[in-house]
């Protein structure tokens, strides 16, 4: 994993702006799980990562991932390597295929 390391940096904090529609005093860190992980997988830095992993730990940030409603190619494919996880197994992946896409060429 590409983050192997995470728990060597516990002084690591998620940035405030990935999170700019909640105020940062009132936040319940277990209730938005799911939003702060897809943040920090869309935008975040290494140090997002590994506060991130710190806070969820590995199985809870994969179980969130799991949880996540969409997802780009490219984050959705990062995320499978990242964390050893099936497309199919993926929230994101799943609603993908049943949704009907108009026009595709």
């Amino acid at each position: 994993m590409f983050f192997d390391n995470y728990n060597l940096h516990q002084k690591a904090k998620i940035r405030s702006t990935l999170l700019w529609d909640y105020n940062p005093d009132r936040i319940n860190w277990q209730d938005i799980r799911v939003v702060v992980v897809q943040r920090v997988i869309e935008r975040g830095r290494p140090d997002d990562f590994y506060a991130l992993l710190n806070l969820y730990g590995l199985e809870g940030v994969k179980d969130a991932v799991k949880q996540i409603a969409y997802l780009n190619a490219k984050d959705l494919s990062f995320v499978c390597s990242v964390f050893n996880l099936k497309k199919e197994d993926l929230k994101c992946y799943t609603k993908q295929q049943s949704t009907i896409q108009h026009w595709n060429s």
